[in-house]
C-alpha cells in the first residue's frame, strides 16, 4: 500500500546525544525511572559501590564501550559487538532496552524489554545520573535528546483523517499489534502526533537508521503521514 508501515524492530524514535548548544529535550523523570530500574536490579546494581552480579554494573554506562570490564565474563555476542565498536550513547541504550536480543544476537541477558517508550526514557535518565558530569545539567549531552527533524509549520498543521488512517494501516497491523503487545515489536499505538509524523519524516529523511523504514516511509505523502498518526494516535 502507499501508506504501508513495516515493522519497526527497533523503535527509532531516539537520536544520539545532543550538544549543549543544541535544542533539547528531556530523556525522562528519573525519579519515576529509579522505579523502572526495579526490573533491572536482579542483574544489574548502579550507584556508590554498585558491583558486577548476573550482569556488569552501569554505573558510568553512558559512553561507555561494550564489553568494557576485564573482570566480567561478556557473552560472545556483547564482546562481538565491542570489538565492532557498538558504544553505549543513548541510541543504543534505547534500541537494547527495548528488545536486547535485536540488538545484540546472541546476548545472554535474558529480558523481553521495556516496550512502552516512557518506561525506557525514564530509567535511561535514572542511569544518566550515575554516568559523567553535568549529570545534573538536562540541556547538557548526553542527556538530552536533539529535535530530530525540522518540519515546516505547515507540515505539522496538517490535521490527519484518523478514518483514512485506518484505511491505510492494515500492512503496519501486520506486525504491530492493536492491542500494542507484540513479541519483539515497539507498540505504535497512543503515540503523540507531532511525535509520530517526526518519526515518520526522519525515516524518510534517512536520518533514522532503518532501511525498511525508510523505504516505506518514503513512499508516503504528507497527508498520509498526517493521517496514520491521527489514527494511531487515538487508539489506547
Amino acid at each position: 500500500m502507499r501508506g504501508g508501515l513495516a515493522a519497526i524492530v527497533i523503535w527509532g524514535a531516539l537520536t544520539g546525544a545532543a550538544p549543549a548548544e543544541e535544542e533539547g529535550r528531556r530523556i525522562g523523570d528519573p525519579v519515576r525511572g529509579a522505579e523502572v530500574f526495579g526490573q533491572c536490579a536482579a542483574c544489574h546494581e548502579v550507584g556508590p559501590g554498585a558491583r558486577h552480579r548476573v550482569g556488569p554494573h552501569l554505573n558510568g554506562i553512558f559512553g561507555r564501550k561494550a564489553a568494557r570490564f576485564d573482570d566480567f565474563r561478556y557473552s560472545d555476542g556483547i564482546r562481538r559487538a565491542g570489538r565492532d565498536g557498538l558504544t553505549w550513547d543513548l541510541e543504543h541504550l534505547d534500541a537494547y532496552l527495548t528488545n536486547p536480543k535485536t540488538l545484540v544476537s546472541g546476548t545472554r541477558m535474558n529480558f523481553r524489554g521495556l516496550k512502552d517508550r516512557r518506561d525506557r526514557d525514564d530509567v535511561l535518565a535514572y542511569l544518566r545520573q550515575f554516568s559523567d558530569n553535568p549529570s545534573d545539567i538536562p540541556e547538557a549531552a548526553p542527556t538530552a535528546r536533539k529535535v530530530e527533524v525540522e518540519l515546516p509549520p505547515e507540515v505539522l498543521a496538517i490535521m490527519g483523517d484518523p478514518d483514512y488512517g485506518e484505511y491505510l494501516s492494515s500492512e503496519c497491523t501486520t506486525c504491530h499489534q492493536i492491542d500494542g503487545d507484540a513479541e519483539g515489536i515497539p507498540a505504535i499505538i497512543g503515540w503523540p502526533e507531532e511525535d509520530f509524523v517526526l518519526a515518520m519524516h526522519a525515516y524518510r529523511r534517512k536520518i533514522r537508521p532503518h532501511p525498511v523504514m525508510q523505504m516505506m516511509a518514503g513512499r508516503l505523502s504528507d497527508e498520509e503521514i498526517a493521517a496514520l498518526a491521527a489514527y494511531f494516535g487515538a487508539l489506547e
